[in-house]
């Protein structure tokens, strides 16, 4: 009775405090989860988003951690994606009557992970 346990490979890259708030670049990393590279790399050069080239970087280098480990890049698919908040930069606007109002510049860990089909 030998059963075989078929490991899937995967690759991740992870872009960490990337300038962009996690609300903005889920709408586009919504587009590309499940799709395969190919695909996923076509619809983020068209996305007219600036967290699109965010995540193309992050795409391509999984891509590139797949191909170091001899991978066929025609079968690679985007297996998991997310975007999560990082770390607030903090700073204060001047208002009236010497009032300071909180402006935080937000973050976000861009993460994805791509493996080959079977």
């Amino acid at each position: 009775m030998a059963t075989e346990a078929t490991q899937t490979r995967e690759w991740k890259a992870v872009y960490r405090f990337a300038r962009t708030s996690a609300r903005k670049a889920r709408l586009v990393i919504d587009l590309i989860r499940g799709r395969r590279v190919n695909d996923a790399i076509d619809i983020l050069r068209f996305t007219d988003k600036r967290a699109a080239a965010l995540i193309d970087k992050v795409l391509r280098s999984a891509m590139a951690n797949a191909n170091e480990q001899e991978a066929d890049l025609r079968s690679l698919y985007v297996k998991q994606a997310c975007v999560d908040d990082g770390a607030f930069f903090k700073r204060f606007r001047p208002k009236d009557r010497g009032r300071a109002h909180k402006i935080l510049k937000r973050t976000s860990h861009i993460t994805v992970v791509v493996a080959e089909r079977e």
